[in-house]
This record gives structure tokens, C-alpha cells and sequence, in this order.
């Protein structure tokens, strides 16, 4: 929810990145139905009558987005695109400058090349969002129940380091930027 959301926000931005991305498909699992967001997702939360309908309001908001950005069936918010964009950019930095990020880098590396061969010419998007994905793929293995191989876990374990140390720049550039 909204709290949630903005506590994950100011925290890491990747974990709000992939904690967005779960409530996207949370919303395209009810086909983009406000009616049946407010059923069966809002009216499970144990809290006040308001407090239910600013969960709603969230969820409708995101709704909406999601249907004027025309993602209901695919795809992310721009807003998580452009987050992702910027922390492409603050890697692209790192790797030039930092040799303790550098070698983190070297350990995923393997693990985008892999996924990268396993896509098939199908685009993946840039290095961070492909530890992106992996780390959310990780995710919904786990909530659905499936079976996690150990490639996937230090894959996504590499994947998380990258990701931990661009969410420190991102925090860091971010808190300096408002002062």
C-alpha cells in the first residue's frame, strides 16, 4: 500500500521498484477490475473504514495510471522506467570509479549474460533491469509455491548486491540533491 510504498521509497529504490511491480501485476491479476480490488485485495486489510478507503484510492490511483499509460497487460509505470534509467545511470558511473562495485559487477555479470542468452533476442532492457527481474522472478517463484534452483538464488543474490548498492547511491545522490 501507500505507507509501504513510500517507506520502501525512501529506504532502497529497488526494493520499492520490485514491490511496485507486485502490486502492477497484483492489479492485472483482477484484469484492471476497481470493483474487485476493493472486494478481494482492500477489504482484506485489517484496518478502519478510512484507512480501507485510502487503500482504495491508492489502488484506484495506480489503476488509473496503469490505463493511461496503456501497461494493464504489460509493461511498467513510467515512473519505475525512469527510476530504473537513472540507476543504469548511477551503474554505468560506478563502474568507472568504484573497483569495490566493479568486482561485485564481475560476480553478476555471469548471471546477465545468462539471462540475456536464455531471453532469445527478445529485449530485456538494460543491466539493472535484468537484476531487476531476477530478483522478482526469485519472488514470485517462492509466493507461487515453485521449486528455486541454486543458480537462481546466486543469481539472485549477485543480483541483489548490485542492486543494495545502487539503491546507497541513489539514497545518498537523492538526500544530497534536497539539501
Amino acid at each position: 500500500m501507500q505507507s509501504v510504498a513510500e517507506n520502501k521509497k525512501s529506504n532502497s529504490i529497488a526494493e520499492y521498484i520490485i514491490y511496485m511491480y507486485q502490486m502492477e501485476d497484483l492489479i492485472r491479476s483482477y484484469q484492471g477490475n476497481a470493483d474487485e480490488i476493493k472486494t478481494f485485495v482492500v477489504e482484506k486489510y485489517p484496518v478502519s473504514e478510512d484507512e480501507k478507503k485510502q487503500i482504495a484510492d491508492w489502488y484506484l490511483g495506480l489503476l488509473d495510471k496503469m490505463k493511461a499509460q496503456d501497461i494493464l497487460e504489460k509493461g511498467h509505470l513510467e515512473e519505475l522506467n525512469n527510476l530504473v534509467s537513472e540507476l543504469a545511470q548511477i551503474h554505468w558511473n560506478l563502474l568507472k570509479t568504484d573497483p569495490t562495485y566493479f568486482e561485485a559487477y564481475k560476480k553478476a555479470k555471469p548471471f546477465i549474460i545468462e539471462a540475456v542468452m536464455q531471453a532469445e533476442g527478445q529485449d530485456l532492457g538494460n543491466e539493472i533491469q535484468i537484476c531487476l527481474n531476477g530478483v522478482y522472478g526469485l519472488l514470485l517463484c517462492r509466493l507461487l509455491g515453485k521449486k528455486v534452483s541454486d543458480e537462481q538464488l546466486k543469481s539472485a543474490d549477485a543480483f541483489g548486491d548490485i542492486l543494495s548498492t545502487l539503491s546507497y547511491h541513489f539514497k545518498v545522490k537523492n538526500t544530497i540533491s534536497k539539501n
